[in-house]
């Protein structure tokens, strides 16, 4: 179903016309990875530019910014360095910029195209465009007009790059947007600004519009390719390729485009129809996966326990074929409410003396030697604090590796502990400390010594937190995590990760496994850590140890993806909220303090966004027919 780099090519189909593909009305290809589906895009973008240059002519690319597209530049930049890919015939368009909002600033696409691009490749200066942040009220509406002309002057787009938001939007085309808009400003969608606070730090510092190509402007292209990554934009992908036109949904404007292709990887495709309910397609290949899928689904759709299923029930939706594999719908119910039922377990690192056949986790040895990694220790306790206490309880060794970033706290933070620090010292050592090294406003680079101060404010905070889930302080390591492209760093960091692992010698490892950005810092360190686990493990049993992930982004797993369901009493879940609130009376710091508090459009406090999300779980597994629990924390094996 998935297929390798080697085995595809992007190359523009008529959606639809198959029978697997007749709900879709936008071409797609999908990737296992978006590090694969970024690379092929960047090869159609590396054919195009040498096809222009043997021709002689202009390429005019059209460019996304955000996290999406940042593998794609990574690759075209190899190309340039390694393959001799020139960009000196090459005009950029940029899709959008914030307003107002100045070139220089961190946080302008300005910036982002300069450091993940430009900078690296023989752009000429004359022949980067990207909408103007500064620009008066007074002179938007005939800027906006230029822009257009520019692109029109060059004979208009060859090939533009888009990304999704969660909106629907593609460029800053909110929801509502006119299918004749042409370049202009715009008023941000509060989901919009909302997925942009990781980089701003607060939702009021980010800004409300945005100056962005209109939708004809993207239609008039003369290739479209839309990249999609990770599980958190499934549903928006869904409805932009087998939904029906609507303003409320920006990205379903791209059907009426005759070459558009859009590039998913596993996690983004799980909402088509063909992914997730194959049958209803077709024959289906029914391995032991799949029919676990197709019974929950059923489940769900008819809203029936597992059990309560009938021949009727599964000939009714086109589960015909699973019967004719399988037999009649009691066995097929009992075997498949038997694989439910034996995913959840009170012990999580195993319950001793007991057999394994029925239970997630080995019995032996009783008490295991558990590491649990993290790049961010709050959104870790909310996933699975209650897990992690009742290892503790249970006699496990539970060993704690949190990861720290170059700069952990805000200024604002730093000067808050300065100041009681200046109250109590002599004033030549706090002057020699505080003013001479802090830096007077949040953005600007805080010296060696500031850094190494915030990181022991964090340290403390994280060490008062996570102590009151009975974790020993002496088990308790932190790593520091280097700046991004900073390889020499990285890989003093990952020699430290197989040093620590070496030492613990642990047969659980907890850790995430799914994020919102797909390919950012936090995957790269679990693919580290898994690399790491593989290379102790060569000379060892290959079973030793097992790594259990849960889902960091903002939906959990399927049911039919987890392999062990720990279920959480009344009292658990009021001890992990007890954790999650020292952790917010904590962190004062906004860029960790923000993301906690504003969940996308989600404005409820953190904590009781974790437990909504653990109840619901309960619920589902409830009303597939099994015991009825408080909440769950849900894990996957690798």
């Amino acid at each position: 179903m998935f297929e390798t780099i080697d085995q595809i090519n992007l190359s523009y189909v008529k959606p639809g016309i198959y029978e697997e593909t007749r709900f879709e009305k936008l071409h797609n290809v999908i990737f296992q990875n978006s590090e694969e589906g970024s690379k092929e895009i960047a090869r159609e973008i590396s054919n195009l530019v040498r096809t222009k240059q043997q021709k002689e002519e202009n390429c005019v690319l059209g460019l996304a910014t955000g996290s999406s597209p940042l593998k794609i530049y990574e690759e075209l930049i190899r190309m340039h360095r390694e393959e001799d890919l020139s960009f000196s015939n090459v005009v950029f368009f940029n899709l959008d910029e914030y307003f107002p909002i100045d070139p220089d600033d961190s946080q302008s696409y300005h910036h982002f195209m300069a450091e993940n691009l430009f900078k690296y490749i023989d752009v000429k200066e004359e022949n980067i465009h990207i909408p103007d942040g500064n620009i008066s009220y007074e002179e938007l509406h005939d800027y906006c007009n230029n822009y257009e002309n520019r692109i029109q002057k060059l004979g208009g787009i060859d090939f533009q790059l888009l990304g999704i938001g969660r909106s629907g939007h593609i460029g800053f085309n909110e929801p509502g947007s006119h299918l004749n808009s042409q370049t202009r400003i715009i008023t941000l969608d509060h989901i919009t600004r909302s997925d942009a606070i990781s980089a701003f730090t607060s939702l009021e510092k980010v800004p409300r519009k945005a100056i962005t190509m209109g939708i004809n402007t993207i239609l008039q292209a003369k290739r479209i390719v839309l990249m999609a990554w990770g599980r958190n934009k499934a549903k928006i992908v869904k409805k932009a390729i087998e939904g029906e036109i609507s303003s409320n949904i920006p990205a379903t404007y791209l059907q009426h485009h005759q070459n558009t292709t859009v590039v998913l990887d596993k996690a983004a495709s799980s909402e088509l129809t063909r992914i997730r309910e194959p049958w209803i397609i077709g024959d289906c290949n029914w391995d032991n996966k799949l029919k676990k899928e197709a019974v929950i689904w059923l489940c769900e759709h008819l809203n029936k326990p597992v059990l309560k299923l009938t021949d009727k029930d599964y000939n009714m939706s086109g589960m015909s074929g699973l019967l004719n594999f399988k037999g009649p719908a009691y066995d097929l119910n009992i075997e498949i409410f038997n694989l439910l039922q034996n995913t959840i377990t009170g012990w999580p690192g195993g319950k001793p003396n007991s057999p394994d056949s029925h239970r997630p986790e080995r019995s032996k040895p009783d008490s295991k030697n558990v590491v649990i990694f993290s790049l961010a220790p709050e959104t870790t306790v909310a996933h699975i604090g209650g897990t992690m206490h009742r290892l503790v309880e249970q006699g496990h060794k539970v060993n704690l590796l949190f990861g720290l970033t170059e700069d952990s706290i805000s200024t604002e933070e730093y000067l808050k502990y300065a100041g009681v620090f200046k109250k109590i010292m002599p004033t030549d050592i706090s002057e020699g400390v505080i003013e001479k090294n802090c830096p007077t406003m949040e953005g600007q680079m805080p010296s060696g010594t500031v850094k190494k101060i915030k990181e022991f404010i964090r340290i403390e905070e994280i060490l008062t937190a996570v102590k009151n889930l009975g974790i020993l302080e002496k088990n308790i390591k932190f790593i520091n995590i280097p700046e991004k492209n900073n390889e020499l760093s990285e890989k003093e960091t990952v020699e430290f990760i197989n040093v620590y692992l070496d030492k613990i010698n642990p047969h659980q490892i907890f850790t995430a496994g799914d994020f919102k950005i797909p390919h950012g810092i936090e995957k790269r360190y679990l693919d580290h850590l898994i690399n790491s686990t593989k290379n102790l493990y060569k000379t060892k049993s290959p079973s030793q140890c097992w790594i259990w992930l849960y889902n960091e982004s903002n939906q959990d797993w399927k049911i039919s993806d987890v392999d062990m369901a720990v279920p959480l009493s009344p009292d658990q879940v009021l001890k992990k909220r007890n954790v999650i609130i020292k952790f917010l009376s904590h962190f004062k710091f906004l860029s960790q303090k923000e993301r906690i508090l504003f969940q996308g459009p989600d404005t409820r406090k953190f904590y009781l966004d974790s437990e909504n999300r653990n109840r619901s779980m309960a619920e589902k597994y409830h009303k597939l027919g099994l015991t009825e629990y408080e909440a769950m924390e849900v894990f996957k094996k690798l």
